[in-house]
Order: structure tokens, then C-alpha cells, then sequence
């Protein structure tokens, strides 16, 4: 009799234990699908996951993902609005009910979402990027951007922020978060579509910059931060007089660092220009410069220039897909103001 308890616990083990493999296969196969582009095969397999595993969240995730890929809005809520209503709700749970929110454009909902989501996860810079092209979406631009500024505060590596926050900048009267932002999210996000694009606006960003002789015009000078970079670069403007080229913003981007690390490094100590002073220290500057600039203003005069400059090149570009750009907490000064 003992045997035979120990041979059913035995089994009931095994099972358990097979259960949990299937399940687990699936969910991979299904993962599989979504990257396919194969959205019903996906969530073909995903119920006959959860059918092993009924309260798997990751399962259920991908579940309500699929759905909201496959335009089926009224399930992708069903299955989403639990697991972000639930007490095991994550950035991601959030994220997937923000989605198809935004896809039945239910703003008043996903603004109540976001705002809870947000009060959970007050450090997550997703959460703000995403309400803000949300409120974005529906022409509130004063807001959207406050929320990509808040995103870029509680957590700096975070991509997105950067990116939505350049564009905004670029287009308004601003001519100085559209540049810094921009070279961030460049160095964030080095090899996507969304690069080139931004590429494109720090060359046309620094144009911007120096049309008017008085580049603090219409600018915030009681920011600190924003007067003493326009300051610097004012001093150093006599270099890009005859236009602004990449072998210009060498030498003006030169000047710059080495000025501003000779009155403002303590004031305002900052990551993406210690990575600027760390690349002219190693002799790989220029070729930084022409991977922002040189791509963005003329592909085939960069072609010939890496191919006339092939160590230089090739030493930075080991280098850039070798390092992790990293940004500390504490370096925010958009709010920096003038005692």
C-alpha cells in the first residue's frame, strides 16, 4: 500500500513536472511566431499554454501582445486589463493595456492607466515615454514633453525619452536640448533606423544653433547650464564661419570640450561630454564626429573618408560596438536655474 502511495506521489510529481516543460515549450514557440510576424499560430499556442499552465503571467502577457498584433482589440483588452488591474502587474503589463488603449484611441482610460502605472513605477522611463506620445498623439505638447523630461530625470538610459524629447526640441525655438538629447540618444542607440533620423537633425541642430549671431536669443539663460553651453559655444563660433561642415564641428566641438572642462567641469559635470573628452584623449574623436555628421551630410564623401582614414575608423568602431554608454542619476540640469 505504501508502495503504491509512493508510485501515484511519484507520478503526480512527474507530471507536474512535464506539465511545466510543455508549457514552457510553447511559450517558446509562440515567441517564435510573434517574431515571425505569425500572430494566430501565436496565439493558437499560447491558450494551449495556458491551457498547462493557467496562471502563468508571462504566457498571459504575450497572450494579450499577440492579440493587440493581430487587430484583435476586444480580446487583447480581455486578456490585458486583468493583468494590469492585478497585484502582480509589471512595466510591461502596463505597457500592453497603454497599447491597445492608444490603438482604440481611449484616452481618458489610458490616462488613469498611466497615471496609476506610473505612481507604481515612478522610476520607469518607458511608462512616461509612452504616455507622452500618447497625450502627443492627441496635440498636447506641452505635456508630452514634460513627461519625456521626467522619463529622461528618473531613469537616463533609457532611450525613448531622449529621442521624442530631440524632435520636440529640434522643431520648437530651443537650440540647445535638441543637440544634447539628440548626441545622447545617438550614443544610447547606435544602429537603428531611428539613428539616422536623429543623425540627420543634430547636423541640421547645430545649423540651427548658429543662424542668428546672438545665440542666446529667445534661449532660457536662467538656466545655468543652457547659458554657460551657449557661452562656450559662442566663444568658439568663429570656427564654423564659413559654414557648418563635419571637419567644422571637429574643430568647434574640439574647442568646446576643452573649454568647457576648463571652467565648468565642476559645475556641471556630465556624462555625454566626458565621453566627448574621452574619445579626443584617445585620438578618436574625429572619427566620432563623422559617424554623426559625416553619414548625415554626404554617405559617399563618409565612405571615402573611412576608406582614406581606414585605421582611425576602424579603431572607433571597434571601440563603439565594444563599450556600453552608461549615464549616472544626478546629471539632469533642464531644471537648473540661475541663483
Amino acid at each position: 500500500m505504501k508502495h503504491f502511495i509512493f508510485s501515484i506521489s511519484l507520478f503526480f510529481c512527474l507530471s507536474i513536472t512535464l506539465i511545466g516543460q510543455d508549457s514552457t515549450s510553447m511559450h517558446q514557440n509562440a515567441k517564435a511566431f510573434i517574431r515571425q510576424g505569425d500572430y494566430s499560430n501565436a496565439i493558437l499556442v499560447l491558450n494551449k499554454a495556458l491551457q498547462s499552465d493557467p496562471n502563468n503571467f508571462e504566457i498571459k502577457k504575450d497572450l494579450a501582445f499577440a492579440y493587440y498584433l493581430h487587430r484583435d482589440y476586444v480580446k487583447a483588452m480581455e486578456t490585458a486589463k486583468p493583468l494590469a488591474e492585478g497585484n502582480n502587474a509589471d512595466v510591461q503589463s502596463y505597457q500592453i493595456l497603454g497599447m491597445v488603449y492608444k490603438a482604440i484611441e481611449e484616452r481618458k482610460d489610458a490616462e488613469k492607466m498611466y497615471k496609476a502605472s506610473i505612481k507604481k513605477f515612478p522610476k520607469s522611463g518607458v511608462l512616461y515615454n509612452e504616455y507622452g506620445e500618447m497625450l502627443w498623439s492627441k496635440k498636447d505638447f506641452t505635456e508630452a514633453v514634460k513627461l519625456w523630461e521626467k522619463g529622461i530625470e528618473v531613469e537616463p538610459n533609457f532611450s525613448g525619452n531622449y529621442y521624442n524629447a530631440a524632435k520636440y526640441y529640434y522643431f520648437s525655438v530651443d537650440k540647445v536640448w535638441g543637440i544634447i538629447y539628440g548626441e545622447i540618444f545617438v550614443n544610447l542607440e547606435s544602429y537603428s533606423k531611428r539613428t539616422a533620423e536623429i543623425r540627420n537633425l543634430l547636423l541640421d541642430g547645430y545649423k540651427k544653433l548658429f543662424t542668428d549671431a546672438d545665440l542666446a536669443k529667445n534661449q532660457n539663460t536662467k538656466n545655468e547650464f543652457v547659458r554657460a553651453f551657449l557661452e562656450t559655444m559662442k566663444k568658439n563660433s568663429s570656427v564654423v564661419s564659413n559654414g557648418i561642415t563635419p571637419e567644422s564641428l571637429v574643430a568647434l566641438r574640439t574647442r568646446f570640450i576643452l573649454d568647457w572642462y576648463t571652467g565648468n567641469t565642476g559645475r556641471f559635470p556630465y556624462r555625454l561630454f566626458d565621453y566627448q573628452l574621452q574619445l579626443l584623449k584617445a585620438g578618436m574623436f574625429d572619427a566620432y564626429n563623422q559617424w554623426i555628421f559625416g553619414i548625415a551630410k554626404d554617405l559617399a564623401a563618409f565612405q571615402i573618408w573611412t576608406t582614406t582614414h581606414t585605421d582611425e575608423y576602424n579603431k572607433f568602431n571597434a571601440f563603439q560596438k565594444n563599450r556600453v554608454f552608461k549615464l549616472p542619476e544626478g546629471q539632469y540640469y533642464q531644471a537648473t536655474t540661475a541663483k
